[in-house]
């Protein structure tokens, strides 16, 4: 095995990645992307947090990864992720893991446990972002899908840099941090984040984007390791 220094990253032929997605048209999207022979594992894990972490965390225990993904498609805020283009985080983040209070929400953290944000490594975002055109910033992690405006504006409020929200990428980026693996959350827009308006949304669009998204950003995967 030949094995390469380059600021921050070690680079090998034999990386192995799960990615999970939440729902099988998801899983087939990103799998399109990649060769029969490549070490790259794509499953349906779940909706929501709950699911796509205990799924994760079995096909965790099972096979030694080098990183984990989650993927699929989601939500964006307008205007800064118009639908059909790609996000990947910069922040994973819980935004309703916490407590309602006469004074607002309080995320979990500030309760004096747990977390609410994993952080995805600096270096592999910011070359996948180059190598997809991806905007990058935080994705946000729900367990009930925004549908008012009044929600969209709080959310922002909460999480100015948040581009998008999706409802499994925190349940996985859990599991990974159980593991000692790294995470990367990977999003195609395939709707505005706000009132539920279905003639707006564009899933075949969003599956289209993520599967050519995949593709672009196969090789800086394929050829990823964290020293």
């Amino acid at each position: 095995m030949v094995l390469q220094v380059q600021e921050g990253l070690l680079t090998t032929s034999s990386v192995r990645i799960l990615v999970a997605t939440a729902v099988p048209a998801e899983r087939d999207a990103v799998a399109r992307a990649f060769t029969s022979d490549s070490r790259v594992d794509v499953i349906a894990a779940g909706v929501g947090p709950a699911a796509a972490a205990a799924a994760t965390a079995v096909a965790l225990a099972g096979t030694p990864y080098d990183l984990v993904v989650s993927a699929g498609i989601a939500g964006g805020f307008q205007p800064e992720a118009p639908v059909g283009s790609l996000v990947i985080a910069d922040e994973i983040t819980a935004a309703d893991l916490g407590a309602e209070t006469p004074d607002g929400f309080v995320p979990v953290t500030e309760l004096g446990f747990g977390t609410v944000t994993h952080r995805p490594p600096s270096a592999l975002v910011r070359d996948l972002a180059a190598a997809t055109g991806a905007r990058t910033g935080a994705v946000l992690t729900v367990s009930t899908v925004t549908g008012t405006a009044a929600r969209a504006k709080e959310l922002r409020a909460r999480h100015p840099r948040a581009l998008a929200e999706a409802m499994e990428g925190f349940g996985v980026a859990e599991a990974a941090a159980a593991h000692g693996i790294p995470v990367l959350e990977l999003r195609a827009v395939s709707n505005p984040v706000g009132p539920r308006d279905r003639t707006a949304w564009r899933i075949g669009d969003a599956l289209a984007a993520l599967t050519a998204g995949f593709g672009k950003c196969a090789p800086v995967l394929e050829s990823w390791r964290q020293v």
